[in-house]
């Protein structure tokens, strides 16, 4: 049975809340990738990075906590152990919180350069 998909908001909603989360706590490089014409795994990620582990725990920890407040529960949450890379996964929603050395060494937005970045207002 596939995963159930988040509906209590819509993914561009969810999308744009944690992007606003994670500048809530000063992520670093936040970007927003549309994903809907590229892949049909997801429709959106939100990449973003924080300075160490603390900052970088800091930063999803909010966003899993605001959204769960809005009835909206990740299906799998990684990388709480050594924080170097951290996943949130809404399923329609993929939440990638990374310290700069390792998203230097994925390439994320590299990786998925066809998908369209999306601008999130209220954020610079």
């Amino acid at each position: 049975m596939p995963a159930k998909r988040t509906r209590s908001l819509l993914p561009r909603t969810i999308a744009r809340r944690a992007a606003l989360l994670a500048a809530d706590k000063k992520a670093i490089d936040l970007v927003v990738l549309d994903l809907r014409k590229v892949t049909d795994f997801a429709d959106y990620f939100v990449i973003c990075s924080g300075a160490v582990d603390v900052h970088v725990k800091a930063i999803g920890d909010n966003i899993e906590n605001e959204l769960r407040k809005q009835g909206v529960k990740p299906l799998h949450v990684e990388g709480t152990e050594n924080l170097r890379w951290m996943l949130i996964d809404y399923v329609d929603v993929i939440i990638h919180i990374f310290q700069p050395d390792a998203r230097s060494y994925y390439q994320l937005e590299k990786l998925w350069g066809d998908a369209h970045r999306v601008k999130i207002s209220g954020i610079d």
